[in-house]
């Protein structure tokens, strides 16, 4: 048992470092995509921006050029005009007909710069020039120009440069004005066509031919009926105010009028054919038409809604955060958004907050105070019970060292741990204290080093921090020296070999240190008449070691003809100097150095340490042994429970047995020779003598404890936990009124508001409803197969309210003082497995939080619906606020509704805890603000003096 207890920690805390490493990965790596897709987004908005932008200003350019010749409005029709077209042509990014200039004819002509203002810059004079045209498909690659020469090599321009040239709508002959040339980008939708080309995968002469039209057509003389005048982005400059060809073009409503009607063609008296590329798609120009339609209505309709692209793209990106950001961004709609590993979680602001950025979000001045804790872990520790000259006995339970008064019942504690501590020793002044711990992992995932504290166990204060970063795993293991008077400290570590290293206590440094066994290890002591004779035990082996300038030797325990037990636990120094050690088969070995046996191990051998006595003690193991003044041992028994003392030549004296429901004996602590200490390993710590018997000062969970309810009205809560035990407790005692046991893991539980009965939630999906002055069940039911996470009754006990992992909220009707339960309706809408939930003062609403950290609020009154709009409860009062998440606990934090139960793996007992935050997401049951005690005398801030909050975990 003990084996499969320590392998078990040491899987346990091998897995929590694994788990700790990947999920710190996949941190980073979902920071990484969040942070491009905030990139993509904020590159989407500029580019529509910019889209937007040059659809404005092409009227403008259209007017211009139409204005520098009449006769290009033939060509501007075919390619932009979109009223009174039967489809949508596309034309050739280079030029109407397809065709690709010469290098030597582009020199001749340069592009029409506008400016903001719509005028015409940098004018250069062009000669006028017709292209022909070629009527056979397959020989239409390039277009031979006038004066060029035709079998000149052609240098193709890049296709996403490529441009439409006006000077192609020019009638033969015509002049252009001096000085200018005008350039039209691509028409929205060739973009489109293109990219949905590449993703077909055609190849690069596919990719060619969808940059071209789908269909084939004969150019005709065009008529322009009538042209607009455009609403102009920038009204610094009018149609009317547009020049000369030398300075600006002017247009007026006359002018634009006297342009209309029929156009000469593009060259006189010639018919010509323009022959498209991919005319195979001929038949779905039409389905092609209406899709590019919808595209561009589409982007209308974005552009429409966001008028400024620009701070909408500031919005995106200052909104989406660091993705595991809990900080939140605020808006003008009075709600603010906070991120909680990459997930966006909106919370409306109540209307009587007028400024939220004046709000103080620093927290209350007050803070919590450690008050008492309850339990001990004796479950899978040893050596971890010892009493003080100050009349305190000290035990750890979770990150906490407990000093508790046994005459006068109070508690102080030592609270410097960050993670749960393993082992404890005490410094032969009797004051100082040796405490190990195990690592962890903090809050934000960061790893937390295994270390040994030395603290002065009368003012708590902190003497030295041993082996920061120099153990791995945790600590197992610890022992002052005696015969120096403490100045060195042996630690053995968990790590694989065990490490067995030793420190200078008033320097803090390593004075030696050697690899053990990769088997387990419970015990070390130093020798108690000489500081460089340690010894070490565990499965299967007992090592005794010589510390000589620095380097160790190791000699093994012979067993010879006495038979090897499976684990060594325990062990004690007799006064004559022999070491006394309790095994697994009941026995108690007594141990001394021999002569080497020559024949056996040859010349030279050592003396060596050999069992010199075998006694038979107990049925089981040995788990503990104690001496006493005058050579008096002390040894318990696991599977017998008994406690026997021994002479000192280890004659039995006396036994007593201890109660079945504590367990086994797990570690004993002398008081005053006569009264004893005995922690077991059921976690509770015994006081008593063999004539009187023992009774319980400390109890505790054996395992995990996961449910916490406080009473309504009197100073009493339950717990529950994989024990399978509800526990019910008195805070003004401090101690157990009752425990019973049930047939499953116990998860959550909750008072009904009249005080009489209380409901647990178990794992299997079901519920039952306790009595708590008969102990009787007096109802129950099951919900869905799965197990259930948090109960909360309405505030006048009419409903109850049941959250379960199945991602439903099971609502009941309570009737008959809270012991007749009705279905009264269901709450589906969470994605995830409920959490927490709170009801409104009046009974009627629900606020729910879940695993993937929604927030959702319910109308029970109007048959479990959910509220879509989550805007109209940003006023409502609530009667309980144990929700995790919302306004409530971003801006008021938990105060003074700080009674949460938080689930910790590595403690099985209520353990109020200040070092870690109450709105941690582990949390997983909270009771009610009324779960302080009532008699708390009320003042003016909102946590009232001594009023106590309960956690449980560590």
């Amino acid at each position: 048992m003990d084996s499969s207890t320590n392998s078990l920690d040491d899987a346990s805390a091998d897995g929590i470092a694994k788990f700790a490493d990947r999920a710190s990965m996949m941190e980073g790596r979902l920071q990484a995509q969040e942070d491009e897709i905030t990139l993509l987004k904020s590159s989407l908005s500029d580019a529509l921006r910019k889209i937007h932008l040059h659809d404005q200003l092409l009227p403008l350019l259209k007017q211009q050029l139409i204005a520098v010749n009449p006769n290009a409005a033939g060509v501007l029709n075919q390619v932009c005009c979109t009223d009174g077209c039967s489809g949508r042509t596309t034309l050739s990014s280079s030029s109407a007909v397809d065709g690709i200039r010469s290098p030597a004819t582009s020199q001749l002509s340069d592009s029409i710069v506008t400016n903001a203002n719509g005028h015409i810059e940098n004018p250069v004079s062009l000669t006028p020039r017709s292209r022909p045209t070629t009527q056979d498909r397959s020989t239409q690659t390039e277009i031979a120009l006038p004066g060029q020469d035709t079998g000149q090599k052609k240098v193709p321009l890049p296709r996403r440069v490529q441009s439409l040239q006006l000077e192609d709508a020019l009638a033969p002959g015509k002049p252009l004005v001096e000085g200018t040339r005008a350039m039209l980008h691509r028409v929205s939708g060739w973009e489109e066509e293109y990219e949905e080309e590449q993703e077909k995968g055609g190849g690069e002469q596919e990719k060619e031919q969808s940059w071209m039209s789908s269909v084939e057509e004969i150019i005709q003389p065009t008529t322009i009926k009538c042209l607009q005048r455009e609403d102009y982005q920038d009204r610094s400059c009018s149609p009317e105010e547009l020049g000369s060809p030398s300075t600006s073009v002017r247009t007026s409503d006359s002018n634009l009028s006297s342009r209309s009607g029929h156009l000469s063609p593009i060259q006189e008296g010639e018919k010509k054919l323009l022959v498209r590329r991919n005319s195979e798609k001929l038949v779905n120009a039409e389905k092609q038409r209406k899709r590019l339609d919808k595209k561009a209505a589409s982007s209308a309709n974005l552009l429409s809604r966001s008028p400024s692209l620009d701070t909408r793209a500031k919005e995106l990106v200052s909104s989406a955060g660091s993705p595991g950001s809990r900080r939140g961004t605020y808006s003008q709609e009075q709600s603010i958004k906070m991120f909680i590993r990459g997930r966006p979680i909106t919370m409306y602001i109540p209307s009587n907050i007028q400024n939220y950025e004046d709000l103080k979000m620093e927290p209350p001045s007050e803070r919590l105070e450690l008050d008492w804790v309850y339990g001990y872990r004796g479950r899978d520790c040893r050596a971890n019970l010892y009493f003080l000259p100050s009349g305190e006995v000290v035990f750890f339970i979770a990150c906490v060292v407990v000093l508790y008064h046994i005459n006068n019942r109070t508690q102080r504690h030592y609270d410097k741990h960050t993670d749960c501590v393993r082992c404890l020793t005490l410094h032969p002044d009797k004051v100082r204290m040796a405490s190990g711990q195990t690592a962890g992992v903090d809050k934000d995932g960061k790893p937390l080093h295994p270390c040994v504290h030395i603290w002065d166990s009368t003012t708590l204060v902190t003497l030295q921090q041993i082996g920061l970063g120099a153990f791995q795993r945790g600590v197992g293991c610890v022992a002052f020296s005696f015969a120096d008077f403490g100045t060195f400290l042996c630690v053995i570590d968990d790590s694989n070999e065990h490490m067995l290293s030793v420190w200078d206590c008033n320097k803090g440094t390593r004075h030696a240190d050697v690899k053990n066994t990769n088997e387990a290890v419970f015990c070390v002591e130093f020798n108690s008449s000489d500081s460089t004779n340690i010894i070490t035990c565990g499965k299967s082996h007992v090592y005794f070691w010589t510390l000589i300038a620095g380097q160790f030797t190791k000699k093994q325990g012979i067993f010879g003809k006495y038979k090897k037990p499976k684990f060594i636990q325990c062990f004690v120094f007799s006064l004559t100097g022999d070491v006394l050690t309790g095994d697994s088969e009941g026995n108690i070995l007594t141990w001394g150095k021999s002569a080497a046996d020559v024949k056996t191990l040859g010349k030279g051998a050592k003396e060596t340490f050999q069992i010199m006595r075998q006694t038979r003690a107990h049925e089981g193991s040995v788990f503990t042994l104690c001496t006493l003044q005058g050579g008096t041992v002390l040894s318990g028994g696991g599977k017998d429970r008994k406690i026997i003392r021994w002479s000192a030549d280890l004659a039995p004296e006396r036994e007593c047995e201890i109660p079945e429901n504590y367990g086994a004996v797990r570690t004993i602590a002398d008081v005053d020779g006569e009264e004893l200490l005995v922690g077991t390993t059921r976690n509770a710590i015994l006081r008593g003598t063999f004539s009187d018997g023992f009774v319980a000062i400390v109890q505790g969970h054996m395992d995990e404890m996961w449910g916490l309810a406080t009473h309504p009205s009197q100073n009493i809560f339950i717990t529950c936990g994989h024990d399978k035990q509800v526990c019910l407790w008195n805070t003004e005692e401090h101690k157990l009124d009752w425990c019973i046991t049930v047939e499953e893991y116990g998860l959550c539980a909750d008072f009904c508001p009249n005080g009489s009965v209380v409901s647990v939630g178990l794992s299997t999906g079901r519920w039952m409803v306790l009595d708590l002055l008969t102990r009787e069940v007096v109802s129950e039911s099951t919900d869905g197969n799965e197990q259930l996470s948090v109960m909360r009754y309405s505030p006048d006990g009419s409903f109850l309210a049941v959250g379960s992992h199945d991602n439903f909220i099971y609502i009941y009707n309570v009737t008959e003082s809270g012991r007749r339960y009705t279905r009264f309706g269901k709450c589906n809408g969470h994605s995830s497995f409920i959490t927490h939930l709170d009801w409104s003062k009046d009974g009627k609403y629900i606020m729910s939080n879940s695993g993937d950290y929604e927030i959702l609020y319910w109308d029970v009154a109007a048959g479990c619906k959910l509220l879509r709009n989550r805007f109209e409860s940003k006023d409502r009062e609530w009667a309980s606020y144990t929700c995790v998440l919302g306004f409530h606990v971003m801006v008021k934090g938990w105060w003074p509704w700080l009674t949460t139960s938080v689930k910790s793996t590595s403690s099985s007992t209520p353990v109020p805890n200040s070092r870690r935050r109450a709105t941690s997401t582990r949390a997983t049951a909270a009771t009610s603000p009324t779960s302080a005690s009532r008699t708390a005398t009320p003042t003016s801030s909102p946590w009232a003096e001594r009023t106590p909050a309960l956690s449980s975990g560590g």
